[in-house]
């Protein structure tokens, strides 16, 4: 989640600026009585708005498989991030006309169209998405999700160690397996070779 929030405010910083760029020049041509002008300085500013969103996209779907590694060596986070940066992307192609047609029409003195266009893309459609967060949230079965952290953060590794030192496997495709021969309970524990190795320089 932090690689994304951290991707989407640097694709942000481009919308923005032009935004902040066509509302200076709207209101200045306004103000200077030339209504032509600004009208073809907020056309050019949407239609680089447009191509800005459609770059955004393309550089997110191009990126992905490389741009994870730049914040971990985590694999699972690297995988994750690569299948959620082209939805990213494609966000931006809205994202990016409508931050810079905000920006026009606040050159031309009517914000509080902006404001409605603002308060219904949240309130119309990101609260009934946010109140299904907080019903998927709300009803999320903490318990199990403590044993998951344990698997994912292979907190339970250490423990299933010290009382078995059964069998470890690293197998071909980069992950290790350490299986337990407890018969009350047969978990199967993955980890990358790398935390493998690390158990290994402890218990010796």
């Amino acid at each position: 989640m932090g690689v994304l929030i951290q991707t989407t405010a640097l694709v942000y910083v481009f919308p923005s600026s032009l935004g902040s760029g066509a509302s200076a020049r709207v209101g200045n041509e306004l103000g200077a009585n030339r209504p032509g002008r600004a009208k073809s300085a907020a056309g050019v500013a949407v239609a680089l708005a447009g191509l800005l969103g459609f770059i955004a996209m393309g550089f997110a779907a191009g990126v992905r498989q490389r741009w994870g590694r730049m914040f971990t060596q985590d694999g699972e986070i690297v995988r994750l991030t690569a299948a959620a940066l082209p939805i990213v992307g494609l966000c931006e192609v809205g994202n990016c006309p409508q931050t810079v047609g905000c920006g026009v029409l606040r050159g031309s003195a009517r914000p509080a169209h902006a404001a409605r266009i603002n308060l219904g893309a949240f309130y119309l459609v990101g609260m009934p998405v946010a109140g299904f967060m907080i019903y998927i949230v709300g009803t999320t079965d903490w318990e199990a999700q403590a044993r998951r952290a344990q698997l994912l953060t292979y907190g339970a590794s250490s423990e299933l160690l010290d009382q078995k030192h059964d069998q470890l496997e690293v197998m071909e495709e980069g992950k290790g397996s350490f299986v337990s021969d407890n018969k009350e309970s047969d978990q199967e524990i993955s980890f990358q070779p790398l935390i493998a190795n690390k158990i290994l320089e402890i218990e010796r």
